[in-house]
């Protein structure tokens, strides 16, 4: 449905009238995310494409002239194939030719059948009666009846191509591989042991090297129950992590891994205050044990203290759960990017731009003034994103108070209708945040990478559905995260399941790439710490 509001005349249209007429289009809106969530619900057509923000579109330079746009140039298409010959002889030729050597003509093409090999693996019987075998050649993988590239092909195919199993089956069926559904599944979720303990080291390497992480999350219905998938990346690296939860404490276990302890210190000290537990329950914590090993160990020390109330153990939790992350290494400047979800508010939190804009592309106007002033406060916003880009590329110490003042205007101006308002007071809110990029010049401006990354697991999710097993939710987390990763540092992810599957190692370990990668993109010397009137305190808690 789509509302349009009266014609109000200039002389009625009052402070009171607009916030009446705001309280209607909230509620029009509210009535309009229940109606798609009813027609998705039934299976109805979904709600409309919204096309991206306008923040990120480059203003269009005119051609120059003389001069190809960029990515026009051609380049020669057979430089790179490695063909092997095959003469054709001219028949009929006249009597008297001359031969002027040859001329190429290539054509690329794709060999796919299928084949079995039988080892015939000799046996022998020693004087003492003790049977020997000859052993399978190094490429056979052991205990396995599937060729390494079938098993790559099906990892590339379903991981990587979202093909889903029955397809996949019949695929392989059609080609003349006899393969079951239920050995099919066991490849594709089951004995992937080392490409699961690869991808749970890929986080602790970028925590080692990244001044900050990209963090988003989307739904991820795991046995019939809804769940949630967190994503975690950066330039360099992506990892997803499901799991029942969605909060903080689920965000800082995730962080975590692969440790499980839980430290009381000073930083967990100073979070609990913050966070408002009685003083009476952070004198008992202070008192006991310094360290506990696991989850397990930590609740039965909390329920010996009498911390039993859902919010204190919380905050107790999650206080001690960040202590745990520095003492491990993490540092406590560590920029988080999202985009504004309150479970992702810890260490030093950056908003996205494109976040805090959005509310006013999507607000519907009841009037041509207060279409006019929304167009016009955000163009006052994309020029503000675009100097706070020019600065992220060339610092400048002298530019802060200037840009800091250009904020202060933006947000502290009155345009007379609340909604417009309340979206700049939301903007004046989260000024730290917004405006971290100054003290931070290496922090993105928005958490398009999050989002961009998470587009593709929701594909996934569509295509396949739910997840009905550990093993088959394990499993998508783990080549997501591969896959993605991959793609960051320029690895073949085709290259790569082979590499992995026959156990080559030819392919450095993709931890290590990080670690390289990271120390090249920054520099120790370029991991710059946060003043104290640059962090706010946020450093160690959620604002």
């Amino acid at each position: 449905m789509t509302w349009k509001s009266p014609d109000i005349p200039e002389e009625q249209d009052t402070p009171l009238v607009r916030q009446l007429l705001d309280i209607i289009r909230r509620q029009q809106e509210h009535i309009d995310r229940l109606e798609e969530e009813i027609a998705r619900l039934k299976g109805l057509k979904g709600r409309p494409v919204i096309s991206p923000s306008r923040l990120e579109q480059p203003p269009r330079q005119p051609p120059t002239p003389g001069k190809k746009r960029p990515g026009s140039q051609k380049r020669a298409k057979t430089a790179e194939l490695i063909a092997a010959p095959k003469l054709v002889p001219l028949d009929d030729k006249p009597p008297g030719s001359i031969f002027k050597g040859y001329e190429d003509f290539y054509v690329q093409d794709l060999k796919i059948e299928p084949y079995a090999l039988c080892y015939r693996r000799e046996r022998w019987q020693t004087p003492d009666g003790q049977m020997l075998v000859a052993p399978l050649p190094a490429d056979v993988i052991p205990g396995s009846h599937f060729g390494p590239d079938l098993i790559s092909f099906i990892l590339h195919q379903y991981h990587h191509q979202h093909v889903t199993q029955p397809l996949l089956l019949e695929q392989l069926s059609q080609w003349g591989v006899d393969i079951s559904a239920g050995q099919l599944n066991r490849i594709v979720t089951e004995k992937a042991e080392v490409f699961h303990r690869e991808k749970d080291l890929l986080l602790p390497a970028a925590l080692e090297v990244s001044p900050y992480i990209q963090v988003d999350d989307t739904g991820a219905r795991h046995m019939g129950r809804n769940g949630y998938c967190t994503h975690i990346g950066n330039e360099l690296f992506a990892s997803f992590e499901s799991t029942d939860s969605k909060s903080r404490l689920n965000f800082l276990e995730i962080l975590l891994r692969p440790y499980t302890d839980y430290v009381i210190d000073e930083v967990a000290v100073a979070y609990w205050k913050e966070q408002g537990l009685p003083a009476r329950f952070v004198q008992k914590l202070n008192q006991g044990p310094g360290q506990f090993s696991d989850a397990p160990a930590w609740r039965a020390y909390l329920e010996e203290l009498a911390i039993t109330g859902e919010r204190h153990v919380r905050i107790a939790s999650e206080g001690a759960l960040l202590a745990s992350l520095i003492a491990h290494g993490v540092s406590p400047d560590l920029g988080i990017v999202s985009d504004g979800a309150g479970q992702f508010d810890v260490f030093v939190h950056v908003a996205c731009w494109i976040h805090a804009e959005r509310p006013l592309a999507r607000m519907v106007t009841y009037s041509d003034a207060e279409l006019a002033v929304i167009e016009r406060v955000r163009q006052q916003i994309w020029e503000l994103y675009q100097e706070l880009k020019a600065y992220r590329e060339k610092p400048s110490q002298a530019q802060r108070p200037v840009l800091e003042a250009r904020f202060d205007e933006l947000c502290g101006q009155c345009t007379g209708f609340p909604g417009v308002d309340a979206v700049l007071k939301g903007m004046s809110n989260r000024r730290a945040d917004l405006l971290r990029v100054l003290h931070r010049p290496e922090v993105p401006l928005h958490n398009n990478l999050s989002e961009g990354h998470v587009r593709d697991y929701v594909k996934k999710r569509k295509i396949s559905g739910s997840t009905r097993s550990a093993l088959g939710r394990r499993a998508r987390d783990t080549f997501a995260s591969l896959k993605k990763t991959c793609r960051r540092l320029g690895v073949n992810f085709w290259a790569y399941l082979q590499d992995r599957v026959r156990g080559r190692g030819q392919i450095p370990p993709l931890p290590e790439l990080i670690r390289q990668r990271g120390g090249e993109l920054w520099p120790p010397k370029d991991l710059a710490v946060l003043p104290p009137q640059a962090q706010g305190g946020a450093a160690l808690h959620p604002t």
